[in-house]
Parts: C-alpha cells; sequence; structure tokens
C-alpha cells in the first residue's frame, strides 16, 4: 500500500515546514491530515516516512543507524566525527561505556548532596529578587537560561570532573552554533529579505566565536581532570582506561556537555510553566512536597521515589512538551510497518511531539493531566507512547540521571517558591535541536509563605 502524504514541492519541503512555524509543528499538521504513517519530505534526507503510532513503531525499534546529512548541523561542534551519527558497530561500545557511568544508582545517590547544593543556590539567588506571596512578584527570571546552566553544572560535576566557568556563556554559545547550522538546514532558496545577508552574516559571527568559547571550555575540563578515575561517574577517566585519543575524549564531553544541559533544563522549565497555568496541580504537588519533606528544603535521594505525583507532573509534562521533539533512523532492511513498506536506506523519522499527542493513546492530548501516568494508566498504553528520551539503542544514555536531576530541582524550587507568568510574554516552542522558547520562559517568583 502507498504510504500517504502531502506532494512533492520544488523547494525540499522546507517552505510548508516554514507556513507551519516549524517542524515540530508541521510534524502534527502531517499526521492530523494523514494519518499515523506519513511520507514527507525533510531537508537534509530528501524524503522521510514519519510514525506516530506507538505500536507500529515497534517495528522500527532496533534500527541503530542515523542519516548523516539530517544531523549535519552538529557537524562543527566535533573533531573525529557527529557521536549523533557514530557507525552503529562502534557506537554499541561508545553508548556501553557511557551507560556505565551515567546509568548507576549508587554514583547518582552519591552525588545528590552536590546537586542539591547547586540548586540551592539557584533558589537563594531567586530568592533575593522574589517578591512576597500577596502580590508583589518581584524581578522576573528567565527559567531557561537559569535551569539549563544549572543542569551544565550538573552534569560537569558529575562526569566531567568538576564546576565550568560561566556556564551562562557557554549555554548561549551553543545556542548559537546550532541557531546558524539549522539556519543553514532549513534555509527557503531564494532571495532573502533586505538585511538578511547582514543579518546572517552577524549570525555567522557569532556562531564562530561560540564555537571557539565551547572548545576552549572542554579542554578546560579535560585539563582539571587531573587523570585517573575518581569513581563510577567519570566520563573522561573511563575514557582514558578505555584507550580512546585525545579528540574522542573532547568531542564525548562536548557531546555530553550539549545533551545533558538541554534536556534536563529544557524538560524542568517547561514543568514549571505548566504548573503555573494550572494551581490546582501546582497546589497538589507543592502538598505531596510538604507532607513527604516537612519543614526539610530539599529531598534525600529515598523520597525522590516517594513523590509520585511530582513524578507523574514531570512526565506529563515532557509529554507535552518533550525536550527532544523528533529523532530519525535509517533502514538497514527493507521493513513492513503495518500495511505499508518501506525500503531498505530510508530514512523513518520519530515524531515523538506527534506520537505523545496521538488521540487514539492520549484522550484530550492537548490538557495537561498528570493523573495519566497513575500505574494503572500506564499499564494500559503501548511501552512507546511515552518516549521523551528516544527509543532503541539510539535512546538518552542519561535518561535516569536526567530524571534525578530534574525531580530534584523540581522539588528544592515548588518546596520555596510559587511561579507566575509575566503579563504580556508570549511563551513560543521553537526548535532548536530540543524543544526551546523563542524569547525564553519569563516567569516571577514568590516565596510561598504557607510551609
Amino acid at each position: 500500500m502507498e504510504i500517504p502524504g502531502p506532494e512533492w514541492r520544488a523547494d525540499g519541503g522546507v517552505g510548508a515546514i516554514a507556513d507551519a512555524g516549524g517542524l515540530h509543528l508541521y510534524q502534527l499538521r502531517l499526521h492530523e491530515a494523514f494519518g499515523p504513517v506519513v511520507r514527507f519530505q525533510l531537508p537534509g534526507a530528501d524524503g522521510a516516512v514519519s510514525i506516530a503510532d506507538p505500536v507500529l513503531l515497534e517495528a522500527t525499534a532496533h534500527l541503530d543507524e542515523r542519516p548523516e546529512r539530517l544531523f549535519a548541523f552538529l557537524d562543527p561542534l566535533f573533531e573525529t566525527g557527529n557521536p549523533q551519527v557514530m557507525p552503529a558497530g562502534e557506537h554499541a561500545s561508545w553508548r556501553r561505556l557511557l551507560l556505565s557511568v551515567l546509568a548507576g544508582r549508587p554514583s547518582h545517590e552519591r552525588y545528590l548532596p552536590q546537586f542539591t547544593a547547586l540548586t540551592m543556590a539557584l533558589a537563594d539567588r531567586w530568592a533575593e529578587q522574589a517578591g512576597g506571596a500577596e502580590g508583589d512578584d518581584g524581578r522576573p527570571v528567565g527559567l531557561q537560561k537559569d535551569l539549563t546552566a544549572l543542569s551544565l553544572r550538573m552534569i560537569c560535576a558529575y562526569a566531567l570532573g568538576g564546576e565550568v566557568s560561566e556556564p551562562e556563556r557557554v549555554v548561549s554559545a551553543f545556542e548559537d552554533v546550532l541557531t546558524a547550522h539549522l539556519h543553514g538546514l532549513y534555509r527557503t532558496p531564494g532571495a532573502g529579505a533586505p538585511g538578511e545577508a547582514a543579518g546572517r552574516n552577524g549570525e555567522g559571527e557569532r556562531a564562530e566565536a561560540g564555537l571557539l568559547l565551547l572548545r576552549r571550555t572542554v579542554d578546560r575540563v579535560i585539563a582539571a581532570h587531573h587523570g585517573g578515575r575518581r569513581g563510577r561517574s567519570d566520563v573522561v577517566g573511563a575514557l582514558v582506561e578505555a584507550g580512546e585519543e585525545p579528540a574522542r575524549i573532547r568531542d564525548t564531553v562536548m557531546a555530553m556537555m550539549l545533551a545533558a544541559h538541554h534536556t534536563t533544563g529544557v524538560a524542568v522549565s517547561w514543568a514549571l510553566y505548566l504548573l503555573s497555568l494550572h494551581p490546582r496541580v501546582t497546589e497538589r504537588v507543592t502538598g505531596e512536597l510538604d507532607r513527604v519533606l516537612g519543614a526539610r528544603a530539599a529531598p534525600a535521594y529515598e523520597d525522590l521515589g516517594r513523590l509520585t505525583y511530582l513524578e507523574m507532573v514531570l512526565k506529563e509534562a515532557m509529554r507535552l512538551c518533550p525536550p527532544g521533539p523528533y529523532g530519525a533512523r535509517r533502514t538497514d532492511t527493507a521493513l513492513v510497518v503495518g500495511a505499508y513498506g518501506i525500503p531498505a536506506g530510508a530514512t523513518v523519522f520519530y515524531p515523538f511531539w506527534a506520537v505523545h499527542m496521538n488521540p487514539a493513546y492520549w484522550p484530550g492530548p492537548r490538557e495537561f493531566r498528570p493523573e495519566r501516568f497513575t500505574p494503572r494508566e500506564s499499564a494500559a498504553r503501548p511501552r512507546l507512547a511515552h518516549i521523551p528520551f528516544g527509543i532503541g539503542p539510539r535512546s538518552c544514555e542519561g535518561a535516569r540521571l536526567a530524571m534525578v536531576e530534574a525531580m530534584l530541582i523540581l522539588a528544592v524550587l515548588l518546596k520555596r517558591f510559587r511561579f507566575r507568568p509575566v503579563p504580556g510574554h508570549e511563551v513560543v516552542p521553537v526548535e532548536r535541536f530540543v524543544l526551546w522558547a523563542a524569547d525564553d520562559i519569563r516567569m516571577t517568583v514568590s516565596l510561598r509563605n504557607d510551609t
């Protein structure tokens, strides 16, 4: 059976993506119009087959190759080759090493006090600019700016040997590099608007400066390591022991800094934003925090498992606003997906956001309802209905660590503050390798005086 989809366009599909407001929104439109399996033009891959049904996704979950052109915007960050498209055989051993560092509960528990201290330091800074509980909101904070910087500090403390200087500048540098090269992927053919060339030149200069800063930061992180493994959560030491060349070590550190600070900081930012729009859910979360923690300002490791409603809130936030809104694989052999055949060498597109919005598995999909993640509700859904960390052998190696970090950050901040959107500030999701907000998520914070 022929796979349905829109007509092919001479511009390679970039115009349709731009008209929709981005690839993440285009996917929702495609699947609403054509059903769970859609063929469409994908810049960087010529064409692709997008699958938004979790049952049908099972037929592709084993795939372990990525289309190189689609991830080429990351190439400037790396010396030995883009880890996102590392060949499957080479990737398997690299993944095992990262899992040995990132997935262990003992190391998560051991580092929780350090994560807590970093989070409390941010909370103290916010408290200085917070308003009172009775209408004085204080000065606004940029959730994404501050929380991605916090996440960067956490991953450097946990796996890379220590503190990174000026994390806010590092986060901005990543944004400058990714923005410039993503524009190249999604640029519509033809002349631009007046002044666009000058704007692009400035963008290119910022990207070059950002890349220089990132490489210097990576070098400083590695130089501060002093050699030898200090414990199971030491990526640099593990790579040295494995005999990896210095350039591969630098690339791995760069990849971890990119992936870890984006995912956790963005996930927590969207969760706080959604909670600010749903006061009844917030009331239930803060009630749980007060019962479990009492007068304590932060949870111990064993408390995280008792914060069941907070975990449901985080999972629902990542359903509505997945940190990574999509992924892609390349078929090594022909596949049968439902009633459709997909040839060898084709690009299979994973529209995580569209999967999370599939009404067959998520009734009222645009509603924020954490109760969807009770054990009973979760057991009734296919396992790939909720995939914020991806699927298969290319899924996120740091998923467990990210959940620990996100739960801790949310617990500390919600125990101490109330959050309100800044009046008149529009929050617009855009794609930047992650689901970013175009002009940050600006919130006012006030101290909770009811604990």
